[in-house]
């Protein structure tokens, strides 16, 4: 009997000893990195991806040296994979990152919204940055429908995008992207006296950034913003057609224009200023916040001309008539032609 006892003891004693090892195997597993990694690495868990997907890519992308954390982590717990962007850094646990996936812990994108001249770019900048197709945004900006969800036509849309930049998580849908650029929109004008400015001026919001677009077109100097701000007002102020080349530029869907003719002029679109008088029908880019701020605080003067300078410097010769304003014109014209634009 004392035989008997003896042996059940040592047989009890080994099997816990052999838990006891078994567990610190596995929360070792659990615990410890198996990741290959230097620096933060993301994961992809886009909305068919299985858990054998989501197991695969993890291992493909840190060249993790074993995944039997993951598999016993996978034993203890429910997976179901959902969809977003996932870090993970170096010396990570394998139970950390499990948690993070199984509970949606995502990293967040930082994403910049870009100066540019048309919404389809920008589609393709949003698609680069998060889990949306380009051509589905791209049709979405151009339906009036979906403009008029949120205020705008398709011609004022590119109004409502303050070139900032933002957190957003990458499985973020275009509706709430949207609803997202509202807020950030309302703050903007809210801010620094904005809205107040733009009351003065007796201009709406889309309209401040419809001028401020041409300004940015005109010049990249921001200290020269203002002026040419004021000058486009004091033409709009008078009657007089903006005549802004850029608004040509994008009548013509050609961009890369140096040098504006006069069959050029002629093209009958409603964002040929030279045609038409008052703003086009919406901004001709995603202007700067430099940009907008230049028109919320343009420069109060009587200039009604410019012409950029010969000496090719970005900035502007201004005028008060239209007969200095031609002296300003034929030096750049000849600078044009010594430089071999046509």
């Amino acid at each position: 009997m004392k035989k008997a006892l003896k042996y059940s003891f040592w047989i009890v004693g080994g099997i816990f000893a052999v838990g006891i090892i078994i567990a610190f195997w596995g929360w070792r597993n659990l615990m410890s990195s198996p990741f290959e990694i230097t620096e933060t690495t993301y994961l992809y868990v886009r909305p068919m991806d299985t858990e054998a997907d989501v197991r695969q890519q993890l291992r493909e992308v840190t060249g993790a040296r074993t995944m039997i954390g993951w598999d016993l982590a996978r034993r203890i717990a429910e997976f179901h994979p959902r969809t977003g962007r996932y870090a993970v850094e170096p010396g990570e646990s394998m139970f950390s990152v499990f948690r993070k996936l199984k509970h949606g812990q995502q990293a967040p994108v930082r994403f910049t919204i870009p100066s540019v001249r048309r919404l389809e770019k920008l589609a393709g900048v949003m698609a680069n940055k998060l889990m949306l197709d380009s051509a589905d945004v791209a049709f979405a900006f151009s339906d009036s429908i979906f403009a008029s969800n949120y205020g705008y036509t398709p011609a004022t849309l590119p109004a409502l995008f303050i070139p900032n930049t933002y957190e957003l998580y990458w499985n973020t849908s275009l509706e709430a992207f949207m609803e997202r650029m509202q807020r950030e929109n309302q703050t903007f004008w809210e801010n620094e006296g904005r809205q107040e400015a733009a009351r003065r001026m007796g201009m709406s919001h889309e309209e401040v950034v419809t001028l401020a677009s041409i300004v940015d077109e005109e010049t990249a100097n921001n200290p020269e913003k203002p002026r040419v701000a004021g000058m486009y007002i004091n033409r709009l102020k008078t009657g007089m057609p903006l005549q802004a080349d850029p608004t040509v530029k994008f009548a013509l869907h050609n961009d890369t224009l140096r040098r504006i003719r006069n069959e050029h002029l002629r093209v009958d679109n409603p964002y040929n200023t030279y045609r038409n008088t008052g703003l086009p029908p919406g901004p001709i880019r995603i202007p700067s916040i430099a940009g907008i701020d230049a028109v919320l605080r343009h420069e109060s003067h009587d200039y009604l001309y410019m012409c950029a300078k010969e000496d090719f410097s970005g900035t502007h010769n201004f005028a008060h008539s239209y007969s200095e304003h031609l002296k300003n014109a034929r030096r750049y014209q000849q600078a044009l032609t010594r430089r071999g634009i046509r």
